[in-house]
């Protein structure tokens, strides 16, 4: 994780777009986790990435966006866009998807419960092409992971519910 010093928006009407991508090689496979924070003048404020260990694409999804929504919120803003190139987690977070997996539940409750920190909130799907940003962290996250550098931060046992 990297945070921008000096340049983090903060308090009331403070605006933020995040951005989130989960990659997995197989599915399941070795999966990463990327996000990124931009400002209201698109400045980036703020990237994650993480390797998970072996899981599935979805849970890596939805785990790279739990994961920036969750170092968003020190940022102290109370307005957030999401952008996910997921269609199942943007769907799945605004309700308009039913949520059939009993693995993914819990991940979309967290999300619910990260968003409900916001005073607004809107969920976009992006094609892949405008988050490139963001795939290149999460297989900075898996590179990093297969090479010994990053522990996963998944438990065996709870990749393995997946």
């Amino acid at each position: 994780m990297r945070a921008v010093p000096d340049e983090s928006p903060a308090g009331a009407g403070c605006f933020l777009s995040v951005f989130s991508d989960g990659a997995s090689r197989g599915n399941p496979g070795p999966a990463g986790i990327g996000g990124l924070a931009r400002n209201a003048a698109g400045e980036i404020v703020l990237e994650v990435w993480e390797y998970l260990g072996e899981t599935t694409n979805n849970v890596a999804e939805y785990y790279a966006l739990i994961r920036i929504l969750e170092e968003s919120a020190k940022l102290g803003c109370d307005s957030v866009k999401v952008h996910t190139d997921s269609q199942l987690v943007a769907n799945q977070v605004v309700g308009s998807f039913k949520v059939k997996s009993q693995a993914l539940r819990p991940l979309v409750a967290r999300v619910r419960a990260l968003l409900d920190a916001y005073r607004t909130v809107q969920v976009d799907y992006i094609p892949r092409e405008k988050n490139i940003e963001c795939d290149r962290l999460a297989n900075r996250g898996i590179n990093e992971g297969l090479a010994g550098l990053r522990e996963p931060i998944l438990e065996k046992g709870e990749r393995s519910l997946f």
